[in-house]
């Protein structure tokens, strides 16, 4: 791949791949803690949702402030600043003060400084990268995420019996390091001044504006979070229901991450001419293959289909992505990429919820088929409302609205 032989990107993706693969670390980390302080399974919830929720509040607006500074700067001092809180939580539970409580308030804590962080990251990539390699850095950057992020809870059991918990917490916090210490080194082009400085809610304001100027950006992420709350929850809460057995579960999820992987590193290659209607109909070919996982009962067959929908999850964000660093404006992207981080964590939240509800009331098999039938409807009719407003036409620019430039395009070059 020839970004990969760029400096600034290669720092970027090494960066950002050593710094999922600590979130992976830290999720399993907090989930098992959280077992093992209460034998609960409702506090492993809870953990979870405190990993969300501050998500869901604070992304969109912490997101303004990415638009309106350094990015990389930013970034850094994000990173900084959740060593200082896995570094506190580590020393708790050496104390052995590290009680439930402590637990999910570290977590939400650590998932609060980090809201801003994924944003400015997804925002920064036009200002390393031109605009005709934009689909293919997507596809690279999740590559590295979808790989350390599926790798990193598997490290868990060689550490809690070699080491201890304590000691996945410290690796989680040198993968933070270690993403500041790129970030640090990273050479980003500045986008020209955008006029003068705009107070916080005038720019969240402004940012909204933006992305309702580009209704195919809206579309598709609308139906990507509305896709996310059906789908996801069936992934864990319905699979386990449906396979009865841990490491048939376990095998099923790693055979669904790899492809995600695999789908990502294919996208990477291909270019993809209408990126709106190929992210919404990825999940009709989800829901389509998703729908029969209720009845089947060969691990080989169950594999297959989750292989398919694998490759089916990865484009469904990669070209999501693409558009909006494409359609809108620099100094309000940030803030786009926020709303659309702001509905995963949101739509995580509620999308257990929504799979166990559903399977108690119909069953298992029915509640697969019903969730894959929501999946194919709401994509057939994200694609019709994209026709409508003309999204992905023969002859779309590429070009940023209301500018003049390319994404990418800079004034100058900043350390």
């Amino acid at each position: 791949m020839s970004l990969l032989r760029d400096r600034d990107f290669l720092l970027l993706f090494v960066g950002q791949g050593v710094s999922r693969f600590g979130d992976g670390l830290y999720t399993a980390s907090t989930a098992w803690l959280a077992w093992t302080l209460t034998k609960d399974p409702a506090a492993v919830a809870l953990v979870g949702v405190s990993a969300f929720a501050p998500a869901f509040l604070a992304t969109f607006v912490v997101a303004s402030y990415a638009d309106r500074h350094d990015r990389r700067k930013l970034m850094i001092a994000t990173d900084l600043a959740r060593v200082v809180v896995v570094a506190a939580g580590a020393v708790l539970l050496y104390l052995g003060l590290l009680n439930l409580p402590v637990l999910v308030a570290t977590t939400a804590l650590l998932a609060l400084l980090g809201a801003p962080f994924a944003p400015a990251r997804n925002a920064i990539v036009p200002q390393i990268v031109p605009a005709e390699d934009l689909q293919q850095a997507n596809g690279l950057l999740q590559v590295a995420f979808r790989a350390a992020f599926f790798v990193g809870p598997l490290m868990l059991a060689p550490l809690l019996a070699h080491a201890s918990l304590q000691w996945a917490l410290v690796v989680n916090g040198l993968t933070f390091l270690a993403s500041a210490a790129a970030l640090a080194g990273l050479r980003v082009r500045r986008p020209a001044p955008a006029g003068e400085r705009t107070g916080l809610w005038a720019d969240l304001a402004a940012g909204l504006g933006a992305v309702r100027a580009a209704p195919e950006v809206l579309v598709v992420i609308v139906t990507f979070v509305l896709a996310l709350a059906l789908a996801n929850g069936f992934l864990t809460v319905g699979l386990v229901t449906v396979v009865g057995q841990g490491g048939q579960y376990g095998l099923l999820l790693g055979v669904a991450g790899v492809a995600e992987v695999a789908g990502a590193l294919l996208l990477a290659r291909l270019p993809i001419r209408r990126p709106a209607l190929a992210a919404v109909l990825a999940w009709a070919v989800l829901g389509i293959f998703r729908a029969p996982l209720g009845t089947v009962t060969s691990t080989a067959v169950a594999a297959l289909l989750l292989a398919a929908t694998g490759l089916a999850s990865a484009l469904t964000d990669i070209p999501l992505i693409a558009l909006v660093q494409r359609r809108v404006p620099d100094r309000h992207l940030a803030k786009a990429l926020g709303l659309w981080e702001a509905g995963i964590a949101g739509a995580l939240t509620v999308s257990p919820f929504v799979a166990s509800t559903t399977i108690s009331l119909v069953g298992a098999a029915h509640a697969f088929v019903l969730s894959g039938a929501a999946l194919v409807v709401l994509a057939t009719t994200a694609a019709l409302v994209l026709r409508r407003v003309g999204a992905d036409l023969p002859g779309t620019t590429d070009a940023v609205p209301g500018t003049d430039e390319q994404p990418g395009v800079a004034a100058e070059t900043v350390r």
